[in-house]
This record gives C-alpha cells, structure tokens and sequence, in this order.
C-alpha cells in the first residue's frame, strides 16, 4: 500500500522569504515472518548488504564509514554508473529495538545535491497481532525540498524504497524456507 501526504511551508529568514515543500511517502507490506526475524535484517547493516546483492542495478557499493550498526552509524552509499544521485552519505539517527524501528537520513550528497533539504527514511516493523509469523514492515519517506527545486522534485520517490522492501523480504521468505 502506497501513501502521500505533502504539505507546503512558508519561512522568513529575515533577508528573503523561502517557500520549501514538506511531504512524506508511506509504503506497507505483509511479510510472513516473524517481527524478530524481519527486525534482523531492516535492523542492522544486513539490509544494505541485501540490498547490494539482490538490487545491483539499484546500489553498486556501501561502505561503513562509521559505527556498527547502531546510532551514528554512516555509511557511503554509491550507484551505479548512470544514476544522476552519483553517491550519498547517510546517518542512521536511530535504531530501537524495542520499537523496531530505524531512522536514516542523508546528510551528504545524493538528493542534496538536487535542491532536497531533508530526505530520512523511517522502517518500522510491527508484529502481526493475530499470527505471531507474520508483520508488517512499514517505510516512510519524509522529504523537503527548496521552491527553487521544484523541478528536481521527480527524484523524491517511495518507488526504489519499495524495491529495497521487495529484496528484503523477498531474501526473509527464502532464508526462513516460506513460500509466498
């Protein structure tokens, strides 16, 4: 299941008025695996490395340039040849494993480089209330992006963040022998 929502701000900064787009993307998807077994992928650094491996036409290279897995961690993300984004730096600003639930945001790079102030992905993994081998992992796209950009907004997608969700579950169902 896909969702927008986008909301237009207005802000003063005392020389000249900035007119900036908020919105966000949602994007649902049932998986029938354990929350647990789900969080041990989208939880830690295993995602990218799924994500490098099943989606190479989507991510060419990772490096972790900082931390294990948890807060604070950053990596350098670069695409392949061809893709406008070049490469990007991102933080993971939290992993909570009591919530499972991890935030990233790009601080270098990438979509910045388009006019895009703010791009943080948050995945939420929720287990299924009435069967305790399925969840739900949810992703949520928050973005801004600079009047002035507008034009590069087309590069503020849910769309390879479901193919992200698509391989990761997809690798989930195939380790724990499910079959969709």
């Amino acid at each position: 299941m896909f969702y927008d929502n986008f909301t237009y701000t207005h802000t003063h900064d005392g020389a000249k008025d900035n007119l900036n787009m908020k919105g966000s993307f949602s994007h649902d998807v049932k998986v029938k695996v354990p929350a647990a077994e789900a969080w041990k992928v989208y939880g830690t650094l295993r995602l990218s490395e799924v994500v490098r491996q099943r989606l190479p036409n989507v991510l060419s290279r990772l490096d972790v340039l900082e931390g294990d897995g948890g807060p604070g961690t950053k990596m350098h993300l670069v695409y392949p040849p061809g893709n406008p984004l070049g490469s990007l730096k991102e933080e993971f600003l939290v992993v909570d494993d009591q919530t499972m639930t991890k935030i990233t945001q790009v601080y270098e790079g990438g979509y910045l480089n388009f006019g895009i102030t703010l791009y943080r992905v948050t995945f939420r993994v929720v287990p299924d209330p009435e069967d305790d081998r399925g969840c739900t992992v949810k992703c949520t796209l928050d973005y801004e992006i600079r009047e002035d950009s507008m034009a590069n907004a087309g590069f503020v997608s849910i769309k390879a963040l479901s193919y992200v969700m698509d391989a990761a579950n997809d690798y989930l169902l195939s380790s724990s022998g499910v079959t969709n």
